[in-house]
């Protein structure tokens, strides 16, 4: 029977006891139960940011932690900016931090560095943007085993145009038709490129390579030799093909420039090689197709005057469509790859700015 008795009020007490100790600390297991949740959090504040080639621009990120999990100090974060690639299965370093130590990678060097305006700022400054910092970015950072991302795309001013060399039509496996948009002055198009150049009504019936290996072309006004009278506008994909043995033609990508795109006055027409020479003679250089085409699209160039370009075409921007200069739409017009050394045109300078 005493031994009962003493049961009873052990147990008694054990229960007014742990009663208490939860109606005392009610808040404390909450707070715990926060703990769970995400310690390190990283958002963009701008899913996407805007610029053009030789300007500068600052890819937002910024981080949010708890200081009950990692204490006060940031001496122990990472911050790591990576470019994704256009298909998405690799990462290309841009740029680490830790403390003191910073390290920048590849042709970024020298042209990105931290914004750090306060201690939670991860924010990536670019400057002299070039055509292939176009992309998207991802900002990482990492503390102890807690780590967390946010994705940036870059966007550039600019002009999409299609390619093709003076083989003709259909001559390019992936390779030569990067090379090819590089050698005027531009580079392969991406599919987002491409699609917002049909959006802007760009229409073009031969199919082309794009960045990420797919080809494809945009149809704004469907006909029967472009998939179909009754199909729906759109851009039109081909799908992924062997890059070393398919043949298309490309789209080409370009932004602005640093420099003046001309037409040259001179009192005579001229062969090719006498079009290089006259360019060179006025401190300039021939002029390539993706300056024409920028200064077409973003400055509004307009002159109704077939010349020389670098690769051997002969063309002439429009951007106030009239009779006997493209009557009916605004466009780089081509007049073709004429004999060098017999047909005689004018010829389009550049000449960089120092």
């Amino acid at each position: 029977m005493k031994n009962l008795l003493l049961l009873v009020l052990i147990s008694m007490c054990w229960a007014d006891h742990h009663s208490d100790s939860y109606t005392q600390n009610y808040d404390r297991v909450i707070h715990i139960q926060a703990e769970n949740g995400p310690r390190l959090r990283v958002e963009a504040e701008q899913a996407k940011v805007f610029s053009h080639r030789g300007g500068n621009v600052t890819l937002p990120c910024k981080f949010y932690r708890d200081p009950r999990a990692f204490g006060s100090g940031t001496h122990r974060i990472r911050i790591k900016w990576t470019k994704l690639t256009a298909d998405y299965l690799k990462e290309e370093d841009v740029f680490v931090s830790m403390g003191y130590h910073k390290k920048t990678f590849g042709y970024y060097q020298g042209r990105v560095f931290l914004k750090g305006s306060s201690d939670n700022d991860a924010s990536l400054v670019i400057t002299d943007l070039t055509l292939e910092d176009y992309g998207r970015y991802k900002c990482e950072v990492i503390e102890g085993l807690e780590d967390n991302t946010a994705v940036v795309a870059l966007e550039l001013q600019g002009v999409v145009f299609p390619y093709f060399p003076r083989l003709g039509r259909y001559n390019l496996n992936f390779h030569e038709a990067r090379q090819a948009c590089l050698d005027q002055d531009a580079v392969i198009a991406s599919f987002d490129q491409l699609y917002n150049a049909w959006r802007g009504g760009l229409d073009w019936c031969n199919a082309g390579w794009l960045s990420d290996g797919s080809v494809q072309y945009p149809i704004t006004k469907p006909r029967e030799p472009c998939g179909g009278q009754n199909t729906v506008p759109g851009v039109r994909n081909y799908g992924f093909w062997d890059k070393d043995k398919s043949r298309y033609d490309v789209f080409c990508f370009t932004s602005n420039f640093y420099g003046r795109f001309y037409y040259l006055i001179h009192p005579t027409k001229l062969t090719y090689d006498e079009a290089v020479q006259a360019c060179l003679n006025d401190g300039a250089q021939i002029a390539k197709v993706g300056q024409i085409f920028a200064a077409w699209k973003l400055l509004g160039y307009d002159r109704c005057d077939a010349g020389w370009l670098a690769d051997g075409s002969v063309r002439y921007p429009i951007s106030r469509p009239r009779r006997r200069c493209s009557p009916t739409e605004a466009a780089v017009r081509f007049v073709g790859f004429p004999d060098k050394k017999h047909k005689l045109y004018g010829v389009y300078c550049f000449r960089a700015y120092n």
